[in-house]
Parts: structure tokens; C-alpha cells; sequence
């Protein structure tokens, strides 16, 4: 029987290009809850984002691993938090000034709370934080920020690295990147906006949600996790019951034991209703009997 559902956001609970999460899935949702399921996102983007995702539905987001899984939250209250640290992420953002002319370092204070965020790019060039902004998909998700060189001295929870590049040329650039700052691990938070988020060397997405599954008393084999792309692979190769939507790249699909339809199809609603109906009957879903 599943009792916590975990799930990615962009093209997985929320299409690609859809301004939020649709009246449909919040009702799959809030049934899951009423059979006794925890849900919770498990994002790339800070917490305080999730009020524009789920417009008045708080309970939606009351537990997820926000900022890739470096901060976890269980019934509203962070049961741990992992900082990036600051000398390397200086280092990096040095190298990205110095060596390239369309990357940045984008950096996000959380504040005490973790619930009020502001962010600022670590460049002294705004051109290239316009056009790197603007590039491709990164349009989309509409992220201005003012720019300045350098770094506070104060515990960043999320941290990205935006640019004009494909995919394919940041992977390459990753392998330089990996050289200037190897305490930092460097993850592609979807299938098409050019731009990495930053994880602690060691933590992920699969590390949060051990943490929030201890922190409610619910086995591995009692999760289910939904996602779609490399940021999403730890969580996917950790749950027993991880499941790749029919828009995942080839690694998840892969690693999933599970597959449904395509984000754009609302396929995670289905699943989630699904989720509910075998909670109530105490017994597993009807897709994952295959």
C-alpha cells in the first residue's frame, strides 16, 4: 500500500508551459490525502514558490524536498536543510565570469524561514543575464533577478547556473565546472531549459526523500515517486515504487519500475486518483499490479 507520494513539478504534476498545477490534479490530490496519503512535491524550486504552483491550496505542499532536496519539509516544518557552500560557489562564479561570456551563477537567500526568497546573479555583466534568461525554454519560467558580483555570507539553500548553451554544451562545460568546484554537484532540472541546478556533492533528490519517509514512519516499498528528468534519477533509482511519465528522458525511463502517460495528458492525476482509491481498499494501485 502506498502512504507517501512524492512527485517532481515542471513537466511531471505541471505540463511544460502551463502557469500552475491544474484544478484536476489538486483534486487528485486532496482524494489521495482523504484516504490517508501524504503528498508533497519534490522540486527544484524553493518553497516559496509553491503558492503560485498550488494557488490557495497550502496542504498541497505542506510536506516535499524543495531546492532539488536540500530543504525537507514534513507537515509544515523543515525537519532538515543542506547549504551549499559559499567559498566554492565563489569560485565557480569566478570561473563562469573569467572563462565564458553567456553563463552565470544565479544564487537564492531562502531567508529564516525558508519561506521568503530573493536571488540575485553573481555576474557583473547584465547582458549576458539577458540573454541567457530569454534563451529557449529559460524564457519560460520568467526568473528576473538583479546582477552583482559576488557572494554573501549567508547559508544559500539553491543555487543555478543559467546560459545561452544546449544541453549538450553545458554537459560539456559540467566536466570543467567538476575541476573549479568539486564540492558542488550540477544537475539538468528539466528536459529543455539550458540551465543547471546545484546540489551539495552527495545530496539529492533520493536523499530527501529518505528523510521525509523516516521522518513519517513510512518503509521505501510505502513510496511512490513521480519525475522526468536527471534531477529526478536519485529518486527514482532510491524507491522501490518510482515512476517515470511517458515524457521522461530515456535514464529515467530506464530506472522507473513504473510508466504512465505524458505530463501534458495529466497522467500523475490518474495515478493519484488510482493511489486513493487502493489506500481506502488498503491494497496497491491498479497500475502498479503489472
Amino acid at each position: 500500500m502506498i502512504k507517501l507520494v512524492l512527485s517532481d513539478m515542471d513537466d511531471t504534476l505541471i505540463p511544460a508551459g502551463a502557469p500552475r498545477v491544474s484544478a484536476r490534479a489538486i483534486e487528485a490530490i486532496h482524494a489521495a490525502q482523504a484516504a490517508g496519503v501524504h503528498f508533497g512535491p519534490v522540486s527544484g524550486r524553493q518553497p516559496d514558490a509553491m503558492g503560485w504552483m498550488f494557488p490557495e491550496n497550502p496542504e498541497c505542499y505542506a510536506t516535499g524536498a524543495f531546492c532539488n532536496g536540500q530543504v525537507m519539509i514534513v507537515d509544515g516544518d523543515v525537519v532538515d536543510a543542506k547549504p551549499l557552500d559559499n567559498e566554492a560557489l565563489m569560485r565557480l562564479a569566478t570561473f563562469l565570469e573569467e572563462e565564458t561570456d553567456d553563463t552565470f551563477l544565479k544564487v537564492y537567500d531562502l531567508g529564516a524561514d525558508f519561506r521568503h526568497s530573493t536571488s540575485y546573479c553573481v555576474t557583473a555583466d547584465a547582458a549576458r543575464v539577458d540573454a541567457a534568461m530569454g534563451s529557449g525554454s529559460n524564457a519560460w519560467l520568467n526568473e528576473g533577478a538583479p546582477n552583482r558580483f559576488g557572494v554573501d555570507d549567508v547559508a544559500h539553500y539553491k543555487a543555478n547556473i543559467w546560459s545561452t548553451r544546449t544541453t549538450e554544451e553545458l554537459a560539456q562545460l559540467r566536466v570543467r565546472m567538476d575541476e573549479v568546484a568539486p564540492e558542488l554537484a550540477y544537475v539538468f532540472p528539466n528536459n529543455h531549459a539550458r540551465l543547471f541546478d546545484i546540489l551539495p556533492m552527495g545530496w539529492n533528490k533520493g536523499s530527501a526523500v529518505a528523510v521525509i519517509a523516516r521522518a513519517l514512519g513510512v518503509g521505501m516499498d510505502e513510496v511512490a515517486v513521480f519525475g522526468d528528468s536527471d534531477n529526478d534519477l536519485p529518486m527514482i533509482e532510491t524507491v522501490p515504487n518510482a515512476v517515470a511519465m511517458g515524457n521522461a528522458n530515456d535514464r529515467v525511463r530506464a530506472a522507473a519500475r513504473w510508466h504512465i502517460g505524458d505530463a501534458a495528458d495529466e497522467a500523475e492525476a490518474d495515478a493519484l486518483l488510482d493511489i486513493a482509491r487502493a489506500a481506502t481498499a488498503g491494497t496497491m494501485p491498479t497500475f502498479m499490479s503489472a
